[in-house]
């Protein structure tokens, strides 16, 4: 008798158990009586790209985008822009060629470079753009004038056309 009363308690734990579960359980949405609600979002606005432009009362640091964006526009219409190719379109863009600097295009052996690098001096500071293969490509950067009143250390080629 022991054995049928431990079995029929459990058995009415479990059916109890079950019972008190089924409570809890959340209904279907089929059966639900209110629809759900689709969740609610909110997008931000999607900012429009906005392409650099020169700001002649700014400082070096604020025109470096369109420094980078003009530079880089000279690199998609020739990926191996020379010297001159980097000054002809920054000029063209409105920077004053007086303010340029550019190396040479080839080494004192007639090697092409492995790098050349062009620079506006902007105030006291300086615009320095750096492209070819042995340095992986286009770099740039804002420096201080030199105490020489140049912005490029070493060789470089006059701007003379």
């Amino acid at each position: 008798m022991r054995f049928r009363t431990r079995a029929v308690s459990g058995i009415g734990a479990v059916l109890i158990a079950g019972l008190v579960l089924t409570g809890c359980s959340t209904p279907d949405a089929a059966t639900s009586s209110t629809p759900a609600k689709p969740p609610t979002t909110t997008e931000a606005p999607v900012a429009e790209p906005t392409t650099p432009v020169l700001l002649p009362s700014g400082s070096a640091e604020e025109n470096l985008p369109y420094f980078d964006h003009v530079n880089a526009q000279t690199l998609a219409a020739n990926p191996a822009s020379d010297g001159r190719a980097f000054v002809d379109g920054l000029v063209a863009a409105g920077f004053d060629k007086a303010a340029m600097e550019v190396t040479l295009d080839t080494t004192t052996i007639g090697k092409p470079a492995d790098s050349i690098q062009f620079s506006v001096k902007w105030n006291e500071y300086c615009l320095i753009g750096q492209n070819g293969d042995g340095v992986g490509g286009y770099h740039s950067t804002v420096g201080r004038v030199l105490g020489t009143g140049t912005c490029l250390i070493g060789k470089t080629r006059p701007i003379d056309w």
